[in-house]
């Protein structure tokens, strides 16, 4: 009873919990280019990179090139992008990280207890330079199973549905966030962040009756919502990959 007493009166909680982080892929920190094309990235949606915390991997960092930590996250933050911690790099490169107060992310866990961050929606022949780790593209072995709300989802709350689906029967706000490992069915209107295909199967979809999303990710390739069109916005649609690509159809009865 005493230690019951003591944790609830002490002054903080350590918890577990999982936050979606983009991971910025970095393979020539100097290319002369490199801040302006981030820059002309951030600006396409900038309510969505606002603050954004970020991780940095080094994977395709060639062996033996600097890398000035301090002043490359100093050009980040001018960006409105927050480097959060490193992934990958050699171990000289990782305790200069920790020196600047990143954090170093096991290989592959850019997130806690969460799958690869989204990647933004491609574009054939243009390359970008903030790039995610693309999720596996196997079959899963997981054994699906469904998560149903029957309830609207407020703004600031999360769900995830761990293995299998996720099924709302209302509208989701603005701020709030759904996570699944499998498919995303919204039967009202979809105003926040809707996350399919979690742990990498690239056959998800999302369905919502009102398309009106902060942003959309299937198997880690995403849209925000500056980049949708006019044509599907508070439509009924599916969202789905085909051949590397994000699709948004209007669903027609």
């Amino acid at each position: 009873m005493s230690n019951q007493v003591a944790f609830r009166d002490a002054p903080f909680q350590l918890r577990g919990s999982n936050f979606t982080m983009m991971v910025l892929k970095v393979s020539d920190p100097h290319a002369q280019n490199f801040f302006f094309a981030l820059s002309d990235k951030v600006r396409q949606a900038p309510n969505f990179f606002r603050n954004a915390p970020v991780v940095l991997d080094l994977d395709d960092l060639p062996p033996g090139q600097s890398f000035d930590f301090e002043n490359f996250c100093d050009l980040l933050r001018t960006l409105g992008l927050i480097a959060v911690g490193l992934q990958g790099g050699t171990r000289e490169q990782q305790e200069a990280a920790l020196a600047v107060g990143l954090a170093v992310f096991p290989q592959g866990r850019a997130t806690p207890d969460a799958a690869p961050a989204p990647r933004p929606a491609a574009v054939a022949d243009v390359p970008a330079p903030a790039v995610v780790a693309p999720a596996p593209a196997h079959d899963l072995p997981y054994q699906k199973a469904t998560l149903l709300v029957r309830e609207n989802v407020r703004s600031g709350r999360q769900l995830y549905a761990q293995g299998g689906d996720l099924v709302v029967i209302g509208s989701v706000s603005p701020g709030a966030e759904l996570v699944a490992d499998g498919n995303i069915h919204v039967y009202g209107a979809l105003r926040g962040r809707a996350l399919a295909g979690m742990a990498g199967d690239r056959t998800a979809r999302i369905f919502c009756q009102s398309l009106e999303a902060e942003m959309v990710s299937i198997a880690g390739l995403y849209r925000v919502s500056e980049d949708l069109e006019k044509s599907v916005l508070r439509r009924q649609v599916q969202i789905y990959l085909d051949q590397g690509f994000l699709h948004i159809d209007p669903v027609t009865v």
